[in-house]
């Protein structure tokens, strides 16, 4: 048996969707199973057994339409018994189109459905505490009745020799080791999903001053000014904790670097989605116009739990769209104050750090 997924979007889609994957392997050990994403997000699915290939979307696949239908006609002659598209967006309808698969799985869309063998309902509102991103991934295997129990928990892989280089990073950087080690998810994957940084210092001040801790700040080296902004708004006694110069040089030595940290904190994005692959307790912040609903994945107020101003100021939103909340993100940010949350902060660091 042959099966494609489909699944081009951001490191967090990816990783979440690659659970698709995983039950599959359990439920059929035998298939060839190849899984579709940006070149981008592949580091996420290193040492993942459960795929045997990943086939790249490249950003020539985006701009030309004859590099798209070359990419379609390759998959057409790869003669997939099944493909599932967790994507449903043009580019993968084309490729759905071409693929010839006996059986096509993806959500029920007005217009499309006719591309597909399964079309199966886009759940609006999650039933568990999974979320819906979770959820939503796991309904596209519902139609396939696989006779195996589901595992909903996205993994991350992290081999010996990237645990050895991470442990010699804290090495060189003089992390204690007596302390419990925080990652704070400093900056979103844009402004508008970034939380104000004089707020987020206040963050890292609530941390410092409740635990006992070792402090790294997750960013890119090109995001250096922002990360210095909040790390010179914090209290002299904070910044003691703060190990500023400890990075990852790409995301895999990141993700190894996680792995050798106990909780992480902080906006959403992918170094959440990846902390919580590793089984590490996470504490989220949410941009006013992202729905919780969709990423607040296994909630349960204790290990994993987030906030959202629509918590603490649910008449700042009445009946606004997604997109008039995302062009006015940035106002509603302000009057996102820390202090609306210094407690759960206090209680997740309790409940987590002992």
């Amino acid at each position: 048996m042959k099966i494609l997924v489909i699944q081009q979007k951001m490191i967090g889609d990816v990783l979440v969707s690659s659970i698709i994957c995983n039950n599959l392997r359990t439920a059929y050990p035998d298939a060839q199973i190849d899984y579709l994403v940006y070149a981008s997000t592949t580091p996420v699915l290193e040492g993942n057994s459960s795929i045997d290939n990943i086939i790249l979307f490249e950003e020539k696949h985006r701009k030309s339409k004859k590099e798209l239908l070359k990419l379609g006609f390759q998959i057409r002659n790869e003669k997939y018994d099944l493909v599932i598209d967790a994507y449903s967006k043009l580019e993968s309808w084309i490729l759905i189109f071409l693929s010839n698969a006996k059986r096509k799985i993806s959500y029920k869309k007005p217009g499309r459905n006719f591309l597909y063998t399964d079309n199966v309902p886009f759940a609006p509102f999650p039933k568990t505490n999974l979320g819906l991103a979770i959820e939503r991934r796991l309904s596209l295997i519902e139609p396939l009745d696989l006779k195996v129990e589901i595992d909903p928990i996205p993994k991350l892989f992290v081999s010996e020799k990237e645990n050895q280089e991470a442990l010699a990073v804290f090495e060189k950087h003089n992390v204690r080791k007596d302390r419990k080690t925080v990652m704070i998810s400093l900056l979103g994957s844009e402004k508008l999903k970034t939380y104000p940084l004089e707020f987020m210092s206040k963050v890292v001040d609530y941390i410092a001053d409740n635990a006992d801790v070792n402090i790294l700040f997750n960013y890119f080296p090109k995001q250096i000014e922002d990360a210095k902004t909040v790390f010179n708004a914090c209290k002299p006694s904070t910044q003691e904790k703060i190990y500023f110069d400890l990075l990852g040089g790409d995301l895999r030595s990141f993700i190894a670097i996680m792995n050798q940290c106990d909780l992480i904190i902080g906006n959403d994005g992918g170094a959440i989605n990846m902390a919580k692959a590793l089984g590490k307790p996470s504490f989220i912040i949410f941009s006013p116009w992202i729905e919780k609903k969709i990423w607040a994945t296994f909630e349960d107020e204790i290990h994993h739990l987030s906030v959202h101003l629509k918590d603490y100021r649910s008449d700042l939103f009445g009946q606004k769209s997604e997109k008039m909340l995302k062009k006015e993100a940035l106002s509603l940010y302000e009057e996102f104050k820390p202090e609306f949350f210094k407690d759960k902060i206090e209680s997740f660091l309790e409940k987590n750090i002992s």
